[in-house]
């Protein structure tokens, strides 16, 4: 009984670690869609670093936390990399990503195309404090597995497009291998190939004589077995986008809302944003907070800024 109850708890915090890993892990996408897409890597032919840190549901126990730090640049007026490495934290899970992004861009006239890809290693690993669960029986397989770690492989693809400076649109499918180390099958071999879709669209409207710059978008996230994720942004930008300030609404699981504000200095950038829940558990929790900084250097064609 005790090894029932073991397991169904584990396995409730491992699936629903991976349920949170499989979306959009930081909000702060719109701004740095490298973070959902990785044919962004190089697209804008400056060289970015940025380090992006999410507080979930602060004030409750064990809550989720992310961080990320990572690199893209171009390589050439092709080619395009990127690296970044990624901790997730949940309750007694925790996962370790490291990934790599591969891409190739082209423009012609006003239109640019970007395709890429991405590795990803991971290691899942629960905290050994589980061992002090009163449920927990020494030497149980499960567990002691789980301690030790699961190192997993991973594979996305992901294509973006700019239209006339001011309209992009990107398309991105991830998720597709995950396997573990060592083992040449998929994971889930029986299931559909793209079972992790993510469609970003967006358009700017410059409204020259206020010195002021719209951005609408959306976003619209597929995962097999669940109902779609729409995310609608605005953002706007005043006095050269050295003010940001922007609104979100994420449509679906109980739905969120969001305000962020930001600022661009030269080649420094900040960004932080609050959202909070409409879902039951916002009861119980401060909210989610996150932070983006970021440094842009190297010359670079600002009219594909949004990238």
């Amino acid at each position: 009984m005790k090894n029932i109850f073991l397991l169904i708890a584990t396995l409730f915090v491992i699936n629903t670690a991976r349920s949170q890993e499989q979306s959009a892990v930081f909000s702060h996408y719109f701004l740095s869609p490298i973070l959902v897409n990785p044919s962004v890597a190089g697209f804008n032919e400056m060289h970015q670093l940025q380090m992006n840190i999410r507080s979930q549901w602060t004030g409750f126990p064990e809550s989720p936390k992310s961080y990320h730090i990572g690199y893209n640049g171009p390589i050439g007026k092709t080619l395009g990399i990127g690296f970044g490495i990624m901790s997730e934290n949940l309750g007694n899970r925790s996962n370790l990503r490291f990934q790599m992004n591969y891409a190739f861009r082209y423009e012609l006239e006003n239109v640019k195309f970007a395709a890429g890809f991405s590795t990803e290693f991971h290691t899942l690993k629960l905290a050994s404090s589980v061992k002090d669960n009163p449920y927990y029986e020494s030497g149980d397989p499960l567990i002691e597995d789980a301690i030790e770690g699961n190192k997993l492989f991973d594979a996305s693809l992901g294509f973006w497009t700019t239209f006339y400076n001011n309209t992009y649109i990107g398309l991105s499918f991830s998720n597709l291998v995950v396997a573990k180390i060592g083992q040449i099958e998929s994971g889930d071999p029986q299931g559909e190939f793209f079972k992790f879709v993510t469609f970003n669209f967006g358009h700017t409207f410059d409204i020259e004589e206020y010195n002021f710059k719209l951005t609408p978008s959306l976003m619209i996230h597929r995962i097999k077995d669940t109902p779609f994720r729409v995310d609608f942004n605005i953002m706007g930008s005043f006095i050269d986008d050295k003010l940001i300030a922007g609104l979100s609404y994420q449509a679906g699981l109980g739905g969120d809302v969001g305000l962020l504000l930001g600022t661009n200095v030269d080649v420094f950038r900040i960004y932080y944003s609050y959202d909070v829940s409409f879902q039951t558990v916002q009861k119980y929790n401060g909210g989610t907070h996150e932070v983006t900084v970021a440094f842009d250097f190297g010359k670079g064609k600002k009219k594909f800024d949004r990238g």
